[in-house]
């Protein structure tokens, strides 16, 4: 039976090219150039991150879903947002 997860997404730092996230023992960049919905975030919304599942974050106050497959490689998820 496996137990319950204590592992959370945690956003350990933020800069004006983008911010560094922390999965488990895996820390992802998100630049703001390839995630332009963050550019003109607050701090307090990019850090409130959901993780539901292994491949999936949401950002409820952003209303933003990403699978983590399009941080890790975000070449194959070319769509872009108009912002």
């Amino acid at each position: 039976m496996l137990g319950i997860s204590t592992s959370a997404a945690e956003v350990t730092n933020i800069s004006r090219h983008g911010f560094w996230m922390l999965l488990g023992d895996e820390e992802l960049f998100l630049p703001f150039d390839e995630f332009p919905w963050f550019k003109a975030a607050s701090v307090a919304a990019i850090t409130e991150v959901e993780w539901p599942s292994p491949e999936h974050l949401y950002w409820p106050v952003l209303d933003v879903d990403l699978s983590v497959a399009s941080i890790r490689h975000p070449e194959r998820f070319p769509l872009k947002s108009r912002i």
